[in-house]
């Protein structure tokens, strides 16, 4: 399967199309990293308060135990403490579910910021690789099925514009007819080009 033209102009364009199509893709890469980890840092504060708030808990939860075992009054001096470490563990939670937010946030910022300029660019290069890939394999098979070209003369007569054709011939339907080779090689170059192959060199 040709996924690149034969002729040198149509190769070096569809390699600076392809190079540019993976460096515009790496960019936006290296830009939805950024994003990502720029979005990502806003939740630094609430990890840095669930890492803090857990810590007091833990104290209040070593003091609660230590108070516990006062004779006769522990159960009632451990209270307060037990009530601090719980309303610590609620912070400890709803900073954690915010520092998650915020990186999920994060991670689709930097994933929209990725895909969208690459999805655009994909949208219109994709195709015309695509388009091109299956034009060449159906004029290859052509090709290598006989030598032929009278067939591409003909599409040229049909489908490339009338000023094109005056400058192979005055009259390329009569040459074509008359089996003047020169004439219908130079149409079929012309078909063939689109396609991005060269005319087959003749042997014999």
């Amino acid at each position: 399967m040709r996924i690149y033209a034969q002729r040198r102009g149509q190769l070096a364009g569809q390699l600076a199309g392809d190079v540019a199509v993976l460096v515009w893709t790496a960019v936006w890469a290296v830009v939805g990293f950024v994003v990502d980890g720029a979005v990502a840092a806003l939740a630094g504060p609430a990890r840095d308060t669930a890492r803090t708030a857990r810590d007091l808990a833990g104290q209040f939860g070593d003091a609660a135990a230590t108070a516990a075992q006062v004779p006769g009054v522990g159960d009632q001096l451990r209270r307060p403490f037990d009530a601090a470490s719980g309303s610590l563990g609620d912070l400890v939670a709803t900073a954690d579910h915010q520092a998650a937010s915020i990186e999920r946030l994060a991670t689709t910022i930097g994933w929209l910021v990725f895909l969208i300029p690459v999805a655009t660019v994909l949208a219109v290069w994709l195709p015309r690789r695509v388009r091109f890939v299956r034009r060449a394999r159906a004029a290859q098979r052509f090709i290598d099925g006989a030598a032929d070209l009278d067939l591409f003369a003909l599409r040229a007569m049909a489908n490339q514009p009338m000023h094109v054709l005056a400058a192979i011939s005055d009259d390329p339907v009569r040459a074509w007819r008359s089996g003047d080779r020169q004439v219908i090689d130079a149409l079929a170059e012309v078909e063939l080009r689109q396609a991005g192959l060269a005319l087959p060199t003749r042997t014999g």
